[in-house]
């Protein structure tokens, strides 16, 4: 499971015109699922995110969570996180689940979220979506579980 987090000030998310999912301060989270990815990796992601010190604190220093400030989190599926582009000019995307797969295990990572105190909101799976964000910082990271 791989996820790209941008800290921002505010994100959302259209769908056909639509705002479908919107966040002030938090984290917009690009959430791969490849296909060995299961519950527990769902599990794991979600409680290293709610945790993840990324956010100053007084000092001026990541040391604050989404969790001690209340933030939220913008998740957004994203199976181009499993891109191959070593090969050719165009990105082979065999190591990412299949979509079925994928929208469970993206479903069970936003509900193991949620469960651990952080709001959520979301993109549509499967959706041709745009996405507007402010990063902060700017801090993007990449983690792999």
């Amino acid at each position: 499971m791989r996820a790209l987090i941008q800290r921002v000030s505010s994100a959302s998310v259209v769908v056909d015109g639509e705002v479908v999912g919107e966040i002030g301060e938090g984290l917009v989270v690009l959430l791969g699922v490849g296909e060995e990815d299961g519950s527990e990796e769902a599990r794991k992601l979600a409680d290293k995110l709610s945790r993840l010190r990324v956010f100053d604190g007084d000092d001026g220093r990541m040391d604050r969570s989404l969790l001690d400030l209340g933030a939220g989190a913008l998740c957004i599926s994203q199976f181009t996180l499993y891109g191959d582009t070593r090969r050719g000019l165009r990105p082979s995307f065999t190591a990412a689940a299949d979509p079925e797969r994928a929208e469970r295990i993206y479903e069970e990572f936003c509900r193991e979220f949620e469960a651990r105190g952080v709001h959520v909101e979301r993109g549509r799976f499967g959706a041709r979506m745009s996405v507007a964000l402010v990063n902060e910082g700017p801090v993007t990271l990449m983690l792999e579980i």
